[in-house]
């Protein structure tokens, strides 16, 4: 999805569990139909793990007639993730890749040196209301691979492994959780764990990965005393042990994170790179019609912004 312009998320209020670093809460952004909250990157947190954006979109009901159309938008330098929770979405590139994503599939988009694509509810599911609800998230490519071939993975919900543990339910989406291990492919460690507990129901978060996080999706959970609501980031101190608790109702959140991506990353618009020049380029590149097209999808593009 496009980098909607919009604020940058704002910190919460203060808090006493000293194994949390920061408490982010989103900005809220209209795309037309529903709204797209941003955690990620931040002013005062830029990445965890090799997540350098991190958008809630939904839930909504899209009125019948209506769309997500997001027009076809050119990427470099990252991979992007979509999860849903429900809705559908039709995923157009410039390999020529279509593909529906469902709810709990995973589709991994890596950008390497360029790629296009657009992302559109189905035509076929258009004359009727469309639930809207899910995850985009970006991940940083480490230096050495940011030049290297664009690709397209699709994993769909019944590869990604499944944990059961009194009243925890875990789906591993990407990277190692509880013994078990994503088929999704990695270009850095990487967590992605789409978590539910029931009512008063707990989990560890173990320290073995460099850097973690945690936003909360819905219901309440209690970590060290403190007490936190839905659309809420968590980042978390590196090597603290970590017990999450579920409120009364129970609660559904993602954990993720990863290994500390080395030197810095720049962002602008859609582009991810190590080099400022490189971002220049991939501008000037969009801004000329040098990125590829999109196969069934050549009418339109969103233009470089000003």
């Amino acid at each position: 999805m496009s980098f909607f312009p919009g604020g940058d998320p704002e910190p919460g209020d203060a808090f006493s569990c000293d194994a949390i670093e920061h408490l982010i809460i989103p900005s809220s952004r209209d795309i037309g139909g529903f709204s797209v909250r941003r955690a990620l990157p931040t002013a005062r947190r830029r990445m965890v793990g090799p997540f350098i954006f991190f958008d809630r979109m939904g839930p909504a009901i899209i009125k019948a007639g209506e769309a997500m159309d997001v027009r076809p938008h050119p990427h470099i330098g990252l991979s992007t993730v979509t999860y849903l929770f429900d809705g559908a979405i039709r995923h157009r590139d410039s390999l020529g890749t279509e593909m529906v994503i469902k709810p709990g599939d995973v589709n991994l988009m890596t950008a390497g040196r360029g790629i296009v694509h657009s992302e559109r509810s189905p035509e076929e599911m258009r004359g009727n209301p469309l639930s809207m609800s899910g995850l985009q998230t970006w991940l940083a490519l480490p230096e050495a691979m940011e030049e290297m071939d664009p690709g397209f993975e699709h994993t769909p919900t019944t590869e990604l492994p499944e944990l059961t543990d009194g009243g925890s339910h875990a789906r591993v989406v990407m990277g190692r959780f509880g013994g078990a291990l994503s088929p999704v492919k990695q270009h850095a460690g990487t967590l992605y764990i789409d978590l539910r507990l029931e009512g008063w129901a707990s989990a560890p978060f173990d320290a073995e990965w460099e850097e973690r996080a945690l936003y909360l999706l819905e219901g309440e959970i209690e970590i060290s005393g403190d007490r936190f609501g839905p659309d809420q980031l968590l980042v978390f101190r590196p090597g603290d042990a970590i017990t999450i608790k579920a409120g009364p109702s129970g609660a559904r959140m993602m954990l993720f994170g990863g290994d500390s991506m080395p030197g810095k990353r720049h962002i602008w618009w859609n582009f991810v790179s190590s080099s400022k020049e490189r971002i220049e380029q991939a501008k000037a590149e969009w801004r000329s019609g040098r990125f590829d097209i999109v196969p069934g999808d050549e009418d339109e593009f969103i233009p470089l912004p000003d």
